[in-house]
Formats: C-alpha cells, structure tokens, sequence
C-alpha cells in the first residue's frame, strides 16, 4: 500500500538526513527521461529518450570539470530504466540534488518554451498532462500494478498525497529550479515558462531537492530543431551545469 511505502520512504529519511551535510562531494544526480522501449516524446526525427541522454552526458561532462562535484548517471546509454529505480539510485547514492531531464511536446505546435517542475500539488490542467505524460512510463514496467499498487497512471493527481517526501525540500528545488531557468533565458535566450509544480512520480520519494527539466518543446519546429542540433544540446548544457555551480556556491555556506 502506498502509506506503507510512504512510511518507509520516511524512515529511510532519518537515516540519510545531514549525509550531504558530511559528503566530501558535491553529489549530483542526473536522469536522462525514457530510454529503451520507451522512447519518449517523438515528433518526425525527434526522439525525446536521445536528446535528453546527449544533453545530461553533456551536463555530466561540464560538471565533472569541477572536482568537488561528482556526477551520477541513472542511464549512460539507451536503456529502459524502471521510475522508482531512478530515485532509489539517488537516494543510495546520498545525492545533494537529483535532475530529471525531459523534452516536451503539444497537440498545439506553436507551443514553446523551457519550464521546469518541483514535486507539488497542482490542479493546472496543463500540468497535470505533463505529469500524466511522464508518469505513464510505469505502465511499460514489469508488474507496475504491483510496484504502484493504487496509482492510476490516467490521474496523475492521485499521487497528491505522496508529496510528503518533497515538502522539505521544497525551497531547495525552487532555488535550483529557479536558476536554471535564468540561466536559459538570459544565456541561451529561451523563453521562460516558469517553475512549476506538478505530481511526478520520478521526484516524490527523493530525499534531496529534485527537478524535472522539460528543455522545450520538439512538437514546435523552430524549437525541435534546435533541441535536436549539437548547438542547441551544447547551449542547454551549459545552462544548466552553470546553474548547478551557482546551487552549490550558494548552498556550501
């Protein structure tokens, strides 16, 4: 049942709390959305699960520049890789902050834009299709029923009550979350559609302040094709390992 793994989620918590505080590294986890036989969005040559994976190895490589920043991979290559399982490595691994990276997609097409989800209840229609969008990978899993006993992948908005993991951090991944999105505005000239707050199944049991990047839309052709280029990659990379840099400055006080 979903309060029992909440309440062992919780006791997990205690465990890890303040491990960050004594980590010789800065631990970042970063989670290349899909993979595999789940391919994610796709729009003509656009493939969601291959863009996410060249922009987080991207970011990994800046990051790594950094010798007090270690970087932690849920996926290097294309494979399938269960949600939970995607938390869980982050939470072994004691991260500092765990970054999901995704592109977007819409039925309208002149839909663009770089926006970035925290953990959090939210009734927004659009949101919540977002949520159900991503969320709906579980359904490509082993035995999901069993493993999200009582989740409905088609009501994202049941998972409101599991927010209890996030709720700590929730300043955090508004802060991370919020320099990211400077940075992709005033370097990389995105345009900005906000932090927001969504049900994601991939954030709500992380035991550190976590984010789901959505890079813009490859629905919108302008957009698309700059996500799918080595410039666009390259730039949105850099983007976001500069704002993961000024996280840790800002928190190492």
């Amino acid at each position: 049942m979903f309060i029992n793994k909440v309440k062992a989620a919780c006791a997990a918590f205690l465990m890890c709390v303040g491990s960050t505080v004594y980590a010789q590294n800065f631990k970042v986890v970063l989670d290349p959305g899909h993979g595999g036989k789940d391919p994610g969005a796709m729009r003509g040559n656009y493939v969601e699960k291959k863009i996410v994976l060249d922009v987080a190895l991207k970011v990994g490589e800046l990051l790594k520049l950094d010798k007090d920043i270690k970087v932690i991979f849920t996926r290097k290559t294309d494979v399938f890789i269960e949600v939970q399982e995607r938390t869980k490595i982050a939470n072994r691994e004691k991260a500092d902050v765990f970054v999901s990276i995704h592109v977007n997609a819409a039925k309208n097409t002149a839909a663009y834009g770089a926006e970035i989800y925290i953990m959090g209840i939210s009734k927004n229609e659009a949101n919540l299709d977002v949520a159900k969008r991503e969320n709906a990978v579980i359904t490509l899993e082993d035995n999901y029923e069993k493993h999200y006993e009582g989740y409905d992948p088609n009501r994202p908005e049941s998972l409101i009550g599991l927010t209890l993991m996030q709720e700590q951090f929730i300043k955090q991944s508004i802060d991370l979350a919020s320099k990211i999105q400077v940075r992709f505005k005033d370097d990389v000239l995105r345009n900005d559609r906000g932090v927001r707050q969504g049900p994601f199944w991939v954030l709500h049991s992380a035991l550190m302040p976590s984010i789901l990047v959505e890079l813009g839309f490859i629905s919108n052709k302008e957009e698309g094709e700059y996500l799918n280029s080595e410039e666009g990659k390259n730039e949105m990379a850099k983007a976001i390992a500069r704002a993961i840099r000024e996280y840790k400055k800002s928190n190492s006080n």
